[in-house]
């Protein structure tokens, strides 16, 4: 029984204020967790068990769904990492350091390669095949702006589950299969959630799929077609190239355009000279970037900006990725900043990338690489050649369905979930081979299967708060129910502890608010914020023989007679 009287918990009145959002700024008024460091955070007793409680319910779905549970460190060399180049892949997310030896090690942001090589040490033939491990270890990533509390940190934990089989139908059946025990998961941790189509990213491999957790202060975005139940992360949201037939456009024309830098100084000129009826859906807009220390550009109608983040997840095999800046723009005198058009680009020593909506035979008026000069009826595929086609404009509602072309919506989420048909890549590379029954050597596929542990704690808490505080599924509370004792004499909290007995020996977990110095208001609003299920007051309506039973979700109030009140109380839980 957690006694309050003497519970490691210090509850606050005022929002820390560094809290962006509902789930941090309740978890540190609760007591359940404290800053360490920018996104490093320690979890009290209250966090510890509901994350122990998430921890469990994870733990047993993956048994029960037959996988394993290994452990490794989270301190790993650098050889592995080096063997998959993903030393380098990773960039400055990661955590990289040196013993007194001179000896390179990571903190370990994801475990790919230690699953791949535990198989390959132990494990020979297709007999062995398949196999699912997993293990729920803590992570490091050094995020470039830590936010959000434990949503988005630098140290998290993660369950992560590798799936081993000799066929690609082999893991299609894998794949499958941790996709139902993560429906059964997050189904126990009351979460709501979409599944959604996904870009692999780092990752690499071929199919993908989010659980997003809605929530209007998540950080992912995806779309929703509710005609058809299409759901995709923004980044995975594919557009289809329409070629046009373009024989009827006239030749390009070049026309002054003085002090025009911007699409929307550019069509006020258009239609000033030219009758009216332009937008900036007719222009095209360059977007000059460096990618891997190359120059290309980005084409998107000039009414759409272009998603950085979109770009980059579908750029196969870039890394870094920025901006244009004034230096670059010095460097290169044939770009000239705010009238860039594509016609030159293959004599600039530009790639151009374009986005689907920038199909082949579609005309634009676009730069035409001289200061205050654009081109008029410029053809993709006659005026200038696309390199390849990229998904890079923002995606906005009401866009077509790739599906079903209705309307889609676009929402905001927080990720709860990734897996992976990673495919041979880390086999490959690592030579995770098995004998077939023909005793040939095979190179062995692979699934990853990601769960946020510690993120779930907050999504949990985004999406059960209410205006008084945390409010949490009776399954991950810090108790099923919050025994509050009033008054000053002491019956009524030797009624509150023996009630609290009986309620734990018919299987349920209690907190008993014994303090005998807080006042019953400061009793009331610690309930409340802290969360637990069911609030049961002992007080007044003692002298009637009853006890108060709250419903803390939907704040319903009953009085129950106290020699019945254990049984109905588990009653109401169940």
């Amino acid at each position: 029984m957690l006694r309050m009287s003497t519970l490691f918990l210090r509850t606050l009145r005022d929002d820390p204020a560094d809290a962006e959002v509902a789930s941090h700024r309740l978890l540190v008024r609760a007591g359940y967790i404290r800053r360490i460091a920018a996104g490093v955070y320690s979890w009290l007793p209250l966090g510890y068990i509901t994350f122990r409680n998430i921890e469990r319910i994870v733990r047993e779905e993956m048994d029960a769904a037959g996988f394993q549970e290994v452990h490794f460190p989270a301190l790993l060399p650098r050889e592995p990492y080096e063997a998959t180049n993903r030393w380098n892949e990773y960039g400055p997310d990661l955590f990289r350091l040196q013993d007194r030896k001179g000896g390179d090690y990571l903190l370990g942001p994801t475990h790919e390669e230690m699953f791949t090589l535990m198989v390959k040490g132990e494990y020979s033939s297709y007999k062995d095949l398949p196999l699912a491990l997993y293990q729920i270890q803590t992570k490091y990533r050094d995020e470039t702006r830590p936010r959000s509390g434990i949503i988005r940190g630098r140290e998290f934990v993660m369950k992560d589950s590798y799936s081993f089989d000799l066929t690609d139908e082999g893991l299609i059946e894998s794949y499958n299969k941790h996709r139902a025990a993560y429906i059964k998961t997050f189904d126990r941790l009351g979460l709501k959630y979409n599944i959604v189509k996904a870009v692999a990213g780092a990752m690499g491999g071929s199919g993908s799929e989010e659980f997003l957790a809605p929530c209007e202060t998540g950080e992912d975005t995806y779309v929703l077609c509710e005609k058809c139940g299409y759901a995709a992360n923004v980044e995975a949201m594919r557009t289809a190239v329409l070629p046009v037939d373009s024989s009827k456009v006239a030749p390009l024309q070049e026309v002054d355009t003085p002090n025009t830098p911007t699409i929307d100084s550019l069509v006020a000129v258009l239609n000033e000279r030219f009758g009216g009826g332009y937008t900036g859906a007719n222009t095209l807009k360059n977007v000059l970037l460096i990618a891997d220390g190359e120059i290309i550009s980005v084409l998107v109608p000039g009414d759409r900006e272009v998603d950085l983040k979109r770009l980059q997840a579908n750029l196969e095999g870039v890394q870094e990725l920025r901006l244009f800046e004034d230096a670059d723009f010095a460097k290169n005198p044939g770009l000239v900043k705010g009238y860039v058009g594509p016609q030159d680009a293959q004599k600039l020593g530009v790639t151009v990338y374009a986005d689907p909506r920038i199909g082949p035979g579609t005309s634009w008026v676009t730069g035409a690489n001289k200061k205050d000069c654009h081109a008029l009826n410029v053809v993709n595929g006659r005026d200038f050649e696309v390199t390849n086609y990229v998904d890079a404009a923002e995606v906005i509602k009401g866009d077509a369905c790739p599906t079903c072309s209705s309307p889609i919506i676009i929402d905001r989420a927080i990720e709860i979930g990734h897996i992976f048909q990673l495919g041979r890549k880390y086999a490959q590379a690592l030579d995770l081979t098995v004998l077939d029954s023909d005793g040939k050597s095979r190179v062995v596929t692979m699934g990853s299967y990601g769960i946020g542990v510690s993120r779930a704690v907050a999504a949990i808490a985004e999406q059960t708060h209410d205006e008084i505080g945390l409010c949490w599924p009776a399954e991950i509370a810090p108790a099923h129910v919050h025994i509050v004792a009033t008054g000053k004499e002491d019956n009524p909290f030797n009624v509150a502890l023996a009630l609290g007995e009986e309620i734990e020996k018919l299987g349920k977990t209690v907190m008993l608010d014994d303090r005998r110095d807080a006042s019953p208001g400061v009793k009331f609003k610690d309930a409340e914020l802290i969360g637990n299920p069911i609030i049961v007051v002992v007080g007044k309506s003692l002298a009637d023989g009853n006890v108060e039973v709250r419903v803390r979700a939907t704040g319903d109030r009953t009085e129950v007679a106290l020699d019945v009140a254990a049984g109905a109380i588990v009653a109401l839980l169940s």
